[in-house]
């Protein structure tokens, strides 16, 4: 691991942070060790997003020297898994922080115009069928295709007056709400609502809420915890389980429903500019917005090549976001209440 950082240092003692370092890191001249723990992720996986996102990382510049998509991929890599805003990655390969703030920026929209090819629920039978089949599998709860939850990340202040994304631990944040499958793959992913709404309030204004209103998943549901109201798509644990039945209800929702917690925690140890450890992303709201999308895409392309990301190790001590505090939302929908009513009788009793 020596070598490599050695050359880099060279190159920039001799020339400064000039274009003319640009050309000189390759990934042919470093350890696989050293991509691991400078970018987070292996060489192959770092060729596979070149090819990926080079056409778009490629357009027409009026600088002499263009940054490589593969000099932009590292660059955005290291600032989503370092949460060093920028600086260190920029003298790790060597541009300037105005160049890493652009490398950030192009391959951060690249990966956002690609969100729908990675975040997708399945659209054929076969497939959601398979999804029940996994989580009942898991905790004995049928009929589940996901799991619904929100998550804070934190934001600088758009402006003093801009109440709207003070959430109530009194930091500005963006409330992002997802949906995973059993293996941690997000389905839906929403990233732009602001901190002072309520988890209840960002699903009911959702396009997730649209899609399910619109009965696309009949028969099937998502479980979510207390701080959404029950539908008759969304079961949500009983507030005070009385019967054994109800009480074998709420462990299997407990159970299956951390699957996103887990998610949660994966994606904040491996994306460490979203973990607020190191302060809060310094970017306006919609540009917060697509950068914790971008990480979602990655998250889904890690997955997809078979990277266990349930074991992404953890660089350190990991502040959480701020969680939501929330009273349990009581049932107003009748026929949702039938349906869950149903659904221990039939399955917990």
């Amino acid at each position: 691991m020596a070598i490599p950082i050695t050359v880099l240092d060279c190159d920039l003692l001799l020339y400064g942070r000039g274009h003319r370092t640009l050309d000189r890191f390759k990934l042919d001249d470093v350890t696989d060790e050293y991509l691991m723990s400078m970018y987070g992720f292996p060489r192959q996986f770092i060729y596979y997003l070149v090819e990926l996102l080079g056409a778009s990382l490629s357009r027409p510049t009026q600088r002499s020297r263009a940054i490589s998509p593969e000099t932009q991929i590292l660059a955005a890599l290291g600032f989503y898994t370092s949460g060093s805003f920028q600086t260190r990655m920029g003298d790790a390969i060597g541009i300037s922080q105005a160049s890493m703030s652009r490398c950030v920026a192009n391959v951060t929209e690249a990966l956002v115009e690609r969100a729908t090819q990675f975040i997708r629920f399945p659209a054929d039978e076969a497939s959601v069928q398979a999804l029940k089949d996994e989580f009942y599998g898991l905790a004995g709860m049928p009929g589940v295709i996901g799991v619904v939850d929100c998550i804070h990340v934190a934001i600088k202040a758009p402006n003093a007056e801009d109440l709207s994304y003070v959430n109530r631990k009194g930091l500005h944040s963006l409330n992002c709400l997802m949906v995973c499958d059993i293996r941690g793959v997000l389905m839906t992913v929403e990233t732009n609502w602001p901190g002072s709404l309520q988890d209840y309030a960002v699903l009911q204004q959702s396009s997730l809420n649209s899609h399910f209103e619109a009965g696309m998943h009949k028969d099937s549901w998502l479980l979510g915890d207390s701080s959404f109201f029950l539908r008759t798509w969304l079961m949500t644990p009983l507030h005070i389980p009385e019967t054994p039945a109800e009480y074998r209800y709420n462990m299997a929702h407990s159970a299956t429903h951390s699957v996103i917690e887990k998610t949660f925690r994966t994606l904040c140890s491996r994306f460490r500019c979203l973990d607020g450890s190191k302060g809060a992303l310094q970017y306006s709201p919609e540009k917060s917005s697509h950068i914790i999308l971008a990480c979602c895409v990655l998250h889904n392309i890690s997955l997809e090549h078979g990277m266990d990301v349930w074991s992404s190790p953890m660089t350190g001590p990991m502040e959480q976001p701020p969680e939501e505090e929330y009273e349990h939302m009581e049932s107003l929908d009748l026929e949702a209440d039938r349906i869950r009513q149903e659904l221990m009788l039939t399955h917990f009793s």
